[in-house]
């Protein structure tokens, strides 16, 4: 017997995933999982509504388009971070889109057991090919802020916060984001 030749995944496959599971295609592979827990929304919540003085919110700096779960179509590849945030001269309205080709200025991937390894390993470099200025990798589990600033081809670690400490992370240093106010009580 040949071996068949392995196609890569298209759009179609994708929409083809049942709406209760995330579907990404990663480097020509399907990946679905199941919607964020509880304790992962949670986070991805609150840091939100952190940021929102960046967005729509009164009182912050603005200048700054945020979304959750917004699909990425970079390339060949079909991305789904947990938010997602276009600067207003790039991205001045949000288009009545199902998925955005012009990629994001800042994402940040809260990591699960489940998608931590994918985040960092095959995530993290797409967004680098991409221009994404900052990438930031949030864990619940043992409650740090990883900021990545891109430099040239690749992400340079800023800085790693953890616990209730206060964090002027770039792109939004502009505030003192804490961290208490994201994890679980």
């Amino acid at each position: 017997m040949g071996n068949a030749a392995k196609r890569d995944a298209t759009y179609e496959d994708l929409l083809q995933v049942p709406s209760n599971l995330i579907a990404e295609i990663i480097r020509g592979t399907l990946h679905t999982l199941p919607r964020p827990a509880g304790f992962h929304s949670m986070v991805s919540s609150s840091l939100g509504g952190e940021l929102h003085g960046f967005g729509r919110g009164r009182g912050g700096p603005g200048g700054w388009q945020l979304l959750d779960e917004p699909e990425l179509h970079l390339g060949a590849d079909i991305l789904v971070p947990d938010l997602a945030g276009w600067r207003k001269e790039r991205m001045p309205q949000v288009p009545d889109v199902a998925y955005f080709t012009l990629a994001p200025d800042w994402v940040c991937e809260v990591l699960s057991p489940s998608t931590a390894a994918m985040d960092r390993a095959e995530k993290l470099p797409i967004y680098a090919e991409h221009h994404v200025g900052f990438a930031w990798l949030i864990d619940p589990r043992v409650q740090t802020l990883e900021v990545f600033k891109l430099d040239g081809a690749t992400y340079r670690l800023v800085k790693t916060w953890r616990g209730a400490e206060q964090a002027r992370a770039e792109p939004f240093d502009a505030i003192a984001l804490a961290l208490s106010q994201l994890w679980p009580e």
